[in-house]
């Protein structure tokens, strides 16, 4: 049990090492506070005093997503009637951030309604990391701080490409972010795979064709996520066809639901390098195609600022940093 002054970290299950990585950066504990009935129902309990307390909850909604939404809602709700003072929704991973529209008749806009859950539930401010678009900290009347994987990603990919670099975005709705990738990597050129998506077919794309020139250059394909993963995969067949000497791919979120991996493992995609805002499988970790590099150091930054009523925007994204366009 945590006992110092000041702020507390709360957790769920969702990703307890991310949680624990975080709190040691900190010098706190990150308090476990799920537990579950025999029925499958999730009981809550906090195990400290709350009161006139700042306290950080640190839960993805990744899948399970459902599940771990309600977790997040329930501890909130406790460190409410708690009489926690300011509540802050941790949330590396933002499930159901992909439904941030009303792309055909008869849908939900998911990611509005689970951001004014997270508000109702009882937060006082969100803090994600690479929101899939930009417009989504408009759906709540509370603050939202979004940070962005390049502080974690960028200073381990300036030491890996240092010329002969062309980054590439794998959709139309990433160029900007490419471009911004390239600019703070001094890559030669940036190139774009254009895609078509059926809104009416879930995870399925057709690859059209690039613009760009990739012959004899070492290509990175930067995006958000990699879900299944077939996006990437294309993108990286076609940009191989084109001449490319290599390809590889940096994301923020890697979900890899099947067949995620066996598509990364038969594709022509030297390394994947992705960060640990969600819990990642063994055949990940234990895949030498994969660099793993956390984002344990930029939330706890993000933590410290926020307590301390410091910039964010100052101190943990500087000038020159991502902002994204609208995305597929």
């Amino acid at each position: 049990m945590a006992t110092n002054n000041g702020f507390v970290l709360l957790t769920g299950t969702a990703n307890l090492k991310l949680a624990k990585d975080v709190a040691k950066i900190l010098g706190k504990n990150a308090d476990e506070t799920v537990t579950t009935f025999a029925d499958g129902e999730k009981r809550i309990v906090i195990p400290e005093n709350l009161r006139k307390r700042d306290v950080f909850i640190i839960q993805p909604t990744c899948p399970p997503v459902d599940a771990n939404i309600m977790e997040l809602f329930l501890i909130i709700d406790a460190a409410k009637r708690s009489s926690a003072s300011e509540v802050t929704a941790v949330i590396p991973y933002f499930g159901y951030s992909r439904q941030d529209r009303k792309d055909r008749p008869r849908v939900p806009i998911s990611a509005s309604l689970v951001a004014r859950l997270v508000e109702f539930s009882g937060a006082n401010r969100i803090l994600t990391v690479d929101i899939h678009s930009e417009q989504e900290p408009g759906f709540v009347e509370i603050p939202w701080d979004n940070l962005y994987s390049s502080y974690s990603l960028l200073p381990e990919l300036k030491k890996i490409f240092s010329s002969n670099l062309v980054v590439a975005s794998p959709d139309k709705g990433g160029v900007l972010k490419a471009k911004k990738y390239a600019d703070l990597l001094s890559a030669d050129g940036v190139a774009i795979v254009f895609k078509e998506r059926d809104v009416m077919k879930e995870n399925e794309s057709q690859v059209l064709d690039m613009i760009g020139d990739v012959s004899g250059k070492d290509v990175l394909i930067v995006d958000d996520m990699i879900d299944t993963a077939g996006t990437i995969c294309d993108a990286a067949k076609l940009i191989k066809e084109k001449g490319a000497k290599s390809v590889s791919a940096a994301a923020a979120h890697g979900l890899f639901s099947d067949p995620a991996a066996k598509r990364i493992n038969d594709s022509p995609i030297d390394k994947v390098y992705i960060t640990d805002t969600v819990p990642l499988k063994k055949e990940i970790l234990e895949n030498s195609k994969f660099v793993v590099i956390s984002v344990a150091k930029l939330l706890a930054e993000a933590i410290k600022c926020i307590y301390n009523g410091d910039s964010i925007s100052e101190k943990l994204i500087p000038k020159n940093h991502e902002t994204h366009e609208e995305r597929n």
